[in-house]
């Protein structure tokens, strides 16, 4: 599988062209996706992925272009898809990962002390984590209850799928039980997401 699929290929040029030199992400994010298709594709799709991404290796709080990691997931998300439910299976896989992998770092470990086990303190801050994990994007939390809301990404480039992953994973990581997370696009790079949880 060495080529594209075309509606991929094509949703991918249309994030990367609303993509600036000053949006960046964290090398972290990089090496989540390297991990995870090292256990699930080995090496050679690990060299495919950094081949799109143009980098050859990552320093966790070094800050990358988010042009670099569009190409570099969405190759990925072809990559491990047959494996993961399609694209979309992948790119939620991903998103755990990254999450896993952020709630390990100094930053991700202050967020988890703040939200002291309640999954709708953590969300509530998720808008600090995210600025200290990217330098793009706003993003907000209306509660539709104690254990249900609406969280909202403006300017976000990752696809509502990778969101979804990344969402359960934070909610899980505080004792969320029967995590729903469901990603609506409400423009190019804006998306709603329905969360609730036990």
């Amino acid at each position: 599988m060495n080529k594209m699929d075309p509606n991929i290929a094509k949703e991918l040029d249309a994030r990367l062209a609303l993509a600036t030199k000053d949006d960046t992400a964290r090398g972290l994010f990089f090496n989540g996706v390297v991990s995870a298709v090292r256990t699930m594709g080995g090496d050679a799709a690990v060299e495919r992925c950094l081949a799109a991404s143009g980098e050859t290796r990552f320093i966790d709080f070094f800050n990358y272009p988010v042009a670099a990691f569009l190409r570099m997931s969405f190759t990925a998300a072809q990559v491990m898809g047959p494996e993961h439910g399609g694209f979309d299976g992948a790119l939620r896989r991903m998103g755990v990962v990254a999450t896993t992998d952020f709630l390990s770092s100094a930053a991700g470990k202050t967020l988890l002390l703040l939200a002291s086990d309640s999954p709708k303190r953590l969300v509530g801050n998720l808008h600090s984590g995210y600025r200290a994990a990217v330098s793009y994007g706003e993003r907000a939390v209306k509660w539709t209850g104690d254990t249900s809301g609406i969280f909202t990404m403006k300017r976000d480039f990752m696809p509502p799928a990778y969101h979804e992953g990344t969402l359960q994973a934070v909610i899980e990581a505080v004792g969320g039980k029967q995590v729903q997370v469901h990603g609506r696009q409400t423009g190019p790079l804006d998306t709603e997401y329905t969360l609730s949880w036990q």
